[in-house]
């Protein structure tokens, strides 16, 4: 069974947190956000999503929820803003009252939820009539590379872990599956879109690193194996992604998907 840990927002940075920011950076505009609106993000984690919110979309009030105290902890401490609040919450039971935000965003958060149509429904229960509700996730089908690399590379070593693969894990994250989940909960005008980034990595130790952070299910996935077999694994994704040394350039794409509440 898949055991995700969320405790550290330091090293989550330095394993998604960083590739995250690039990609709220577009999502925000695409939300064609209102000035002084009030937001609240879900799963706000180590604080990417509403940091880029607080930097270009004008907004009076950013709350983040995460359930992780220390993520919420991290967040506090990094982002230095008086329009910000974070607090440790749950995205399936907000602690806000009803219409009290204009924009209701989550970013790579809505697969982790075991209930994704009651987050969905919580954050519509949280909106203002007319608010945007919207989300952004990993293609970790095709399009997230660094953990296409690293599953691929898993599961010729050890085809018992093909369950663990986030593409198996998460038949949510593709445009469809997000339309349906936000069209059964009532929202109008529902858009999806592809946002694709580049991660390039200064050479093999920066991709590597991160992947022994404990962070989440790949990391999670290092942490239970023998030094041998993680060894292992690491020389299968060097001789693939960084035989002759230098940079690894890939990408990642993201689905995002919106809609309005009545």
């Amino acid at each position: 069974m898949a055991q995700d840990t969320w405790s550290s927002g330091a090293a989550y940075d330095g394993y998604i947190g960083r590739w995250s920011r690039p990609v709220a950076e577009r999502f925000v505009p695409w939300l064609e956000p209102r000035p002084d609106a009030t937001w609240i993000d879900v799963g706000c984690g180590s604080g990417a999503l509403s940091e880029t919110i607080l930097g270009a979309a004008r907004p009076s009030r950013v709350v983040g929820v995460d359930p992780s105290a220390d993520f919420v902890e991290h967040a506090r401490s990094t982002i230095e803003d008086e329009r910000s609040e974070f607090v440790v919450g749950d995205g399936a039971a907000l602690p806000a009252a009803s219409g009290s935000a204009d924009h209701v965003v989550s970013g790579l958060v809505l697969n982790f939820i075991a209930d994704p149509d009651a987050a969905v429904a919580e954050m519509s229960r949280v909106a203002t009539a007319g608010a945007t509700i919207a989300a952004y996730v990993w293609d970790y089908a095709d399009g997230m590379q660094m953990l296409r690399a690293f599953w691929d590379a898993v599961i010729a070593l050890d085809s018992g872990a093909a369950s663990l693969d986030e593409s198996t894990r998460f038949p949510l994250c593709r445009p469809e599956p997000l339309r349906r989940l936000f069209d059964t909960a009532g929202l109008s005008d529902v858009e999806t879109s592809d946002i694709t980034v580049d991660t390039t990595f200064t050479d093999f130790d920066d991709y590597w690193t991160p992947f022994l952070s404990g962070q989440g299910p790949a990391p999670g996935y290092c942490s239970s194996l023998a030094p041998a077999d993680l060894n292992r694994l690491r020389d299968r994704l060097r001789d693939r992604l960084a035989p002759d040394g230098g940079q690894i350039a890939l990408t990642a794409r993201a689905w995002a998907v919106k809609g309005i509440r009545a």
